[in-house]
């Protein structure tokens, strides 16, 4: 799916041939080139995506009258900069439907940052402009949040616990188990070389490590060296995972 940072750069492609003087050629640079005191402005988006794009230019470029005689240069790429977000915006709805708009045009404070570097190419000259884009899914984002929210506050209880560092040396057996059976006594007894006990799991399903009585992590089984081995795919959380030891102590 087309992302805004996407749009923008075709938007900027189209406005900036249309709106500056000299048939420029705004192009991706392949080495990061910092422009000489640079000067930039940031729009903030909102909707279903979220986040902050920043766009720095060169400082040289004010000398050139891209955008005209008698123009102030510095205000003028403000707006064609704002008009390029607006843009960029309604092209992300015509081709993915996903909403969002620019909440916020501002100048660009603090240090610059870029994730992507451009050329922008007028004659003999070329300027280096640089962006940082910060712009996601907003559901995206949050979740994320929230499941790092999570991390830290299980970290937290880990390292707060008293006395959980003088614990993390200690050797504990873990145990896999790939699955269960109740069985009659007198079919215990009756068990014999040859004699095959059926679990109630399939072969397909995860196996369960075993650390105490507490399940802490699941997985498959794989062969490492000659010895059976467990790829983890899921693992309790951390505050599981201490409860495991009570009953060892």
């Amino acid at each position: 799916m087309k992302t805004y940072f996407e749009c923008w750069m075709g938007v900027a492609q189209v406005l900036f041939a249309q709106a500056l003087a000299g048939e420029p050629e705004f192009v991706e640079s392949p080495r990061p080139s910092l422009p000489d005191a640079p000067f930039g402005f940031a729009a903030t988006i909102s909707g279903d995506l979220e986040g902050r794009l920043e766009v720095f230019l060169e400082g040289a470029i004010l000398a050139s009258p891209l955008l005209g005689e008698g123009v102030d240069q510095k205000a003028g790429w403000g707006e064609l900069l704002r008009e390029v977000a607006d843009a960029a915006a309604g092209e992300l709805l015509a081709t993915t439907g996903s909403k969002c708009r620019v909440e916020r045009f501002e100048v660009a404070c603090g240090e610059m940052q870029a994730s992507r570097s451009f050329q922008l190419k007028s004659g003999e000259r070329v300027f280096a402009v640089m962006v940082r884009d910060q712009i996601g899914n907003a559901k995206t984002a949050a979740q994320t949040s929230a499941a790092r929210d999570a991390s830290r506050g299980e970290v937290q209880l880990a390292s707060t616990s008293p006395g959980i560092d003088l614990l993390l040396d200690v050797e504990l057996e873990a145990t896999l188990r790939f699955g269960c059976r109740e069985l009659p006594l007198e079919e215990l007894l009756d068990l014999g070389p040859g004699d095959v006990v059926q679990l109630d799991r399939h072969v397909s399903d995860p196996v369960d490590l075993i650390v105490g009585d507490k399940i802490v992590a699941r997985g498959e089984v794989v062969l490492v060296n000659g010895n059976f081995g467990l790829r983890v795919t899921e693992v309790a959380a951390p505050r599981k995972r201490l409860e495991s030891i009570r009953c060892l102590f």
